[in-house]
């Protein structure tokens, strides 16, 4: 792992950090006073919305890819719970409020060129708001699971998207239903 650039001098007395081995990482450290910076990935928590058995997404107004689809998730405030930025994400990216139904699962996000992030997602139920892309939405709409659009912004959402799919009630019933009338044996 290379040494982060961004931080040339330590943060705390001003000395400049140099590279030292911390654990088997190279990490920039401060030989005057031993503060060592750490690249951490920073949390970010999101939504799978139903209507029927199609998903909610958001196409993506800013940087990085701007006019790809994603679930609606974003990045934790200090001192915010997930579930709760999961909620305000849904209702600031779609006007969508909502009810968290459970914890779907947790996701490494490590192609946007901001930072690597942890994804924690919710599957959750409406309970109200009018759809309406928002703050950092051009669109957002609900797709049929088996129809999501080509360009989706990040690998956690199309992994979790294919997990979801996979898990599907609908799915799992068809596949119950299969291994009733082909048994194996």
């Amino acid at each position: 792992m290379s040494m982060d650039r961004r931080f040339r001098f330590c943060p705390r007395c001003a000395t400049e950090l140099v590279p030292q081995d911390d654990h088997g990482h190279r990490r920039a450290t401060c030989p005057r006073c031993g503060y060592v910076h750490y690249r951490n990935p920073v949390p970010a928590a999101g939504v799978i919305v139903l209507r029927g058995g199609d998903v909610l997404m958001v196409k993506r107004r800013f940087a990085p890819r701007p006019g790809a689809w994603c679930l609606p998730a974003g990045f934790m405030e200090y001192g915010e719970t997930p579930g709760r930025c999961a909620v305000r994400e849904l209702r600031e990216e779609t006007g969508v409020r909502a009810r968290l139904t459970g914890l779907f699962g947790v996701y490494a996000g490590f192609d946007d060129p901001r930072s690597r992030a942890v994804l924690i997602l919710y599957t959750a139920e409406r309970v109200g708001g009018r759809l309406v892309p928002g703050d950092d939405a051009v669109a957002a709409r609900y797709f049929p699971l088996g129809a999501l659009p080509r360009a989706i912004a990040f690998a956690a959402h199309r992994r979790a998207l294919a997990d979801f799919r996979a898990r599907s009630p609908a799915r799992t019933a068809n596949r119950r239903k299969n291994e009733l009338d082909n048994p194996s044996s």
